[in-house]
């Protein structure tokens, strides 16, 4: 939560209030576009486990049979996203601290916060995964080098890179990583819609008969919980709006048409941002099933433990060509490891949050803040490491991090939704239509998950 500062001292504290730093928010889209980027952490995040791996495999599972719940999935979440932005750019507070103001059962923390963190831990699986498929793809580009080096060298990258590292460094290497790889899948896509052999508008129709994919269920549930915005990025966004600055720009809460004015224009720079990042996943998200239902499944490939990568890349040398296979090597290698790299640095600051909550050190300790941010940093990549070296199946790992995230989802969105009615200002209340976007988006995702928690219990 931010706290007032009488002035800054170094190092510059991204969580606390300076009176130099308010300012007004930009006006015309131009200088607002210039102003957005906590999105594209998230979207670096998001274009990786979920799209490349989770969205290409559901597609050759079940074919075009899954569409929708990969389309649902990317346009509904953004609703919960935005209320928490909302709230944390009004108040100051991370997602940790909103939620450990809830009612319920704590110790310590609440509850709901308690089950963020054992999510997270779930999470680290997808990491791992995510280590492991670029290791198996520089593995094809130099086999001399087995695949446990490649992932013990990019464990040590991983550290070099996010020690120490702040707001801006990540935010520049998550927009290049998400341009890169986001515009080449696309064009094969469209190079897909070309050719009569592996699809037609009628499989495209079929993909939005709302059925659920009996043989590929597992992975839809993974795909709903970790395509899009999934839980793990719905409780960072809020750290990223503060450390961009939004809260900081804002100034702390007053009784003032000055306020209100700054804190509904920088509300309006994050809305910008989630439009402008849920336009970017949603095309790669499309694009990426398209290609696995298109090739994959027409083919009876389905990626797996050994042969992930090698299955994966027919998505791009059925539509570019054989040439291409360098092409969608290098473009592995930048979007997974983009996911490891934007994923890490996230998590890390929630657990950093968690602590601090937990009275392991003072509320305001930037430099306390740091080291647990740092060591948490280290423990996720070790831990990545070692579940890659034992399971050693980037598919299988996906879908228990991708399940985490999922069951998660309806817990973050009856809390979100107690946050906006009980907590958020009502100066920054939205309108009447975005609130009937968060009902809804809450109650459907409470209704999916308790109809898959149905399935589970009749087998």
């Amino acid at each position: 939560m931010i706290t007032p500062a009488a002035a800054p001292s170094p190092p510059h504290d991204p969580y606390r209030y300076y009176e130099e730093d308010i300012e007004a928010p930009p006006r015309g889209l131009a200088r607002i576009v210039r102003r957005i980027g906590p999105g594209m952490i998230l979207a670096a995040t998001i274009v990786g486990s979920g799209e490349l791996v989770a969205t290409t495999t559901l597609g050759a599972e079940t074919g075009y049979a899954a569409l929708w719940i990969v389309v649902f999935s990317c346009f509904i979440k953004p609703a919960l996203q935005a209320a928490m932005g909302r709230h944390a750019i009004a108040t100051g507070q991370t997602s940790f601290a909103m939620f450990n103001a809830l009612p319920g059962p704590r110790w310590r923390v609440n509850w709901v916060v308690w089950a963020s963190v054992l999510m997270i831990a779930g999470t680290m699986a997808l990491f791992a995964a995510m280590l492991g498929g670029v290791a198996q793809t520089l593995n094809q580009m130099l086999p001399a080098l087995p695949v446990p080096f490649w992932v013990l060298l990019l464990a040590a990258l991983t550290l070099v890179l996010l020690i120490g590292g702040g707001y801006s460094r990540i935010e520049g290497i998550a927009t290049l990583k998400v341009a890169l790889f986001t515009l080449l899948t696309a064009l094969c896509a469209v190079l897909l819609t070309l050719r009569s052999d592996l699809f037609s508008w009628s499989d495209l129709r079929q993909g939005f008969t709302f059925d659920l994919p009996r043989g590929g269920l597992p992975t839809a549930i993974a795909v709903f919980g970790i395509t899009g915005v999934g839980a793990a990025e719905l409780l960072v966004y809020p750290y990223w709006c503060i450390e961009k600055g939004y809260s900081r720009f804002t100034g702390p809460r007053e009784n003032s048409d000055a306020w209100r004015s700054r804190a509904r224009g920088w509300i309006q720079v994050m809305n910008f941002d989630i439009l402008a990042t849920m336009a970017i996943y949603t095309l790669a998200t499309v694009a990426f099933y398209l290609l696995g239902a298109g090739i994959l499944h027409r083919q009876g490939m389905v990626p797996s433990a050994q042969d992930m990568i090698p299955v994966l890349s027919h998505i791009y040398t059925e539509t570019l060509g054989g040439w291409s296979l360098g092409l969608f090597y290098a473009g592995v290698v930048a979007t997974l490891y983009g996911t490891v790299f934007a994923g890490t640095a996230s998590l890390s600051r929630l657990l950093a949050d968690f602590c601090r909550l937990a009275g392991w050190y003072p509320a305001g300790d930037l430099r306390a803040w740091y080291r647990w941010r740092d060591f948490f940093t280290v423990l996720q990549v070790v831990i990545s490491v070692i579940l890659f070296l034992a399971f050693a199946s980037p598919v299988q790992l996906i879908r228990i991090g991708g399940t985490g995230q999922a069951l998660l989802l309806p817990v973050l969105a009856v809390s979100v939704l107690y946050v906006h009615q009980k907590r958020t200002p009502r100066e920054v209340r939205p309108s009447g239509w975005q609130v009937a976007g968060l009902w809804f988006a809450s109650l459907a995702i409470v209704a999916l998950m308790s109809f898959y928690a149905f399935l589970l219990w009749r087998g």
